[in-house]
Order: C-alpha cells, then structure tokens, then sequence
C-alpha cells in the first residue's frame, strides 16, 4: 500500500479545507450588509453556489477513498489512538455531508431556489416555511460551529505527528510528495 494519499485525494481535501474556511468566513461578510441589500443576496449566492461545490467535492472525495483507501497509521499508535482518528474522520465526513445538505434544505425552505454560479437552477420542492427554515439554519450553524472545531483538533492532531512523534502522518497529505 502506498504510504501517500493520491493526488487527487490530497487536491481535494486541500480545496475542500479552503472551502469548509471560505464558507464560514463569507457568513460574516453577508452580516456586513443590511438585509435586503443586493451586496448581501450576492454573498448568500456565493454562500450557496460554494456550498454546492463543497457538497459535490466531498460525494468525490468519499468516492476516492472508498476506490483507492488510505495510508495505514503508524504502527506505533495504539488501539484507542487509531479508534480516536477513524472516530474523528467519520465524523468530519459526516459533518461534510451534513453541512450542505442542511444548507440545501435550509436554501428551499426560506422559499429560494439553488443557484449553481447562474449555470443552473434547482426550484425549491418544498413550500416556504418560516418555522421549519429557522430550525434547520440553527442545525446548519450548529455544524458549521462543531466542524471548525474538529478540523482544528484534526490539524492539531496532525501537527502533533509532525513535531511531537516526527511520523509521516501529516507528510503523507501534503502536496509535491509521491501518491498513487
């Protein structure tokens, strides 16, 4: 087994990084603008159309690691630490997936429709509903809040390798080295 993510695993968790950040961060660049302004709807558009490719990205990445696998651990961790790290994958996969979708949900029960960029449109199936919009905005923020949190522990955990124990864990995602 290769001891490196394929390039396209590693392009991919790294654009998926950046979006997970940009995403969160254009959250606060709508707040800049009152509602109803158009430079706030631009910001959601772009919330909106990012989020879609964050959710198309991450359906590849499982694709990916279910086709090619992942480097195994360092033989040195324990039972519980290599328990700890599939824990923490699945449930950063988990908040992936569960982040857009929510956003979609939420997207078509304020009564808009998905846009992709202005490429294409998806009409909400679903009526409007104030209410039920409101709980899952509040699903949506809660997750958004715990992913942060968790990519934080994982790129800890990460640095901890690379410095602490000098394995190759991190290494083995960064970009430039050999994968298959």
């Amino acid at each position: 087994m290769n001891p490196n993510y394929a390039s396209s695993q590693k392009a991919i968790h790294w654009v998926v990084f950046l979006l997970v950040i940009g995403l969160y961060g254009l959250t606060y660049v709508a707040d800049i603008f009152p509602h109803g302004d158009p430079g706030r709807a631009f910001v959601w558009w772009l919330h909106i159309s990012f989020g879609l490719l964050l959710f198309t990205l991450v359906v590849i990445r499982i694709g990916l690691r279910l086709a090619l696998g992942t480097p195994g651990l360092p033989v040195e961790m324990s039972r519980l630490e290599r328990a700890v790290a599939k824990v923490a994958h699945l449930l950063l996969y988990a908040l992936l997936v569960a982040i857009p979708v929510l956003g979609i949900i939420l997207t078509w029960y304020r009564g808009d429709a998905l846009s992709f960029f202005g490429l294409f449109t998806i009409p909400s199936p679903v009526s409007a509903d104030r209410a039920t919009a409101g709980f899952i905005r509040e699903l949506h923020s809660l997750c958004a809040n715990l992913i942060l949190i968790l990519a934080g522990l994982h790129a800890a955990a990460a640095l901890w390798h690379h410095y602490v124990w000098k394995d190759d864990v991190l290494k083995r995602m960064l970009p430039g080295r050999s994968g298959s």
